[in-house]
């Protein structure tokens, strides 16, 4: 089942579905593993697995410190892709590999593509890889079956729009404001505008993401988006409070 049916699929259930966020390696693969399962029992419906990078210039503080330390200690793109699979064969929902263009181009694109389907992946965020310049990874990915997820910002215009959502498949990820992941956004009216805009060029779902990080926020999205992505707020709750804290969050956030 592709992505965009998967998430008509889940959505026949509910109104508005949650993509969650784990750093892969950080603070341990062990920790990644109770992060899931703690997800996969409050109900999140998709789950990106980003594969740490020395520069990764969409995310905030927190997600940099993961990702050094997720290097640091010694992570390699093998052992994200074994995790993958082994999450993949282990839970119900989908699996997203987030990261940057380098690990595709280091191995290959037609590898990278080949091991995210070996790993049961179904898809791929890299937000610093330019749309003029994905044409190649695209084929590839639109041959195996992966989906290749665009991103839509508040700063792209109409015309640019237009082009990412004749890119688009899967999914959209709309990013609720400018910077990078981590900061609290306040949803307000020009989120919505945002996701109507990105409707008027694509047909695939919408989630919204950057800054999501409670039930407000969720409601504040039903109707209007597809999925909320909830990334920095999982992971600061899980540095703050552990297990517990984090199946208490993600309760109260699909509650």
């Amino acid at each position: 089942m592709g992505l965009q049916d998967y998430i008509a699929e889940r959505k026949e259930q509910k109104d508005l579905l949650v993509m969650a966020h784990v750093v892969c390696g950080y603070p341990s693969f062990e920790d990644n593993m109770q992060e899931l399962e703690i997800m996969a029992e409050a109900g999140v419906d998709l789950v990106e697995l980003q594969f740490p990078f020395s520069e990764p210039s969409a995310d905030g503080p927190l997600f940099v410190k993961a990702n050094e330390q997720s290097l640091k200690s010694g992570t390699t793109v093998d052992q994200c892709f074994e995790f993958m699979a082994e999450a993949s064969a282990k839970f119900s929902f989908k699996i997203l590999m987030m990261g940057y263009y380098n690990t595709a181009f280091r191995m290959g694109e037609a590898t990278f593509v080949e091991r995210i389907k070996e790993a049961g992946g179904v898809g791929y965020i890299l937000p610093d890889l330019p749309i003029e310049e994905s044409a190649n990874l695209h084929a590839l990915s639109e041959r195996a079956g992966i989906e290749p997820i665009i991103l839509m910002t508040p700063t792209s215009s109409d015309k640019r729009l237009e082009k990412l959502g004749q890119a688009s498949r899967g999914m959209v990820y709309a990013v609720a404001r400018k910077g990078v992941t981590g900061s609290k956004t306040n949803l307000g009216d020009d989120v919505i505008r945002l996701i109507n805009r990105c409707r008027k060029h694509t047909d695939v779902p919408i989630g919204v993401g950057f800054g999501i990080s409670s039930k407000a926020d969720m409601d504040f999205l039903r109707g209007a988006a597809d999925l909320a992505i909830v990334g920095t707020a999982a992971l600061q709750t899980w540095e703050d409070s552990g297990p517990e804290g984090l199946k208490a969050f993600f309760e109260e956030l699909l509650s």
